[in-house]
């Protein structure tokens, strides 16, 4: 069974029940350099594996960007 979710602004499908890690690499998003804010939360990395992802769930995606 698949969930309605919002990634930054635009609407996907994932299969339910998924953690937040696994739901992030269900839609392609490398883990290494962002931070997670789920329904205009701030989820802290400790708690992703802990954290589910739910039917209608906003999920905002920051890529932190190094430069100089």
């Amino acid at each position: 069974m698949s969930i309605k979710i919002t990634v930054n602004g635009s609407p996907q499908e994932a299969p339910e029940g998924l953690p937040l890690p696994a739901m992030l690499k269900h839609i392609g998003v490398d883990l290494e350099h962002v931070a997670i804010e789920l329904n205009r939360r701030i989820v802290r990395r400790a708690d992703w594996p802990s954290t589910t992802i739910q039917d209608g769930d906003t999920i905002e995606v920051v890529t932190f960007v190094g430069g100089g």
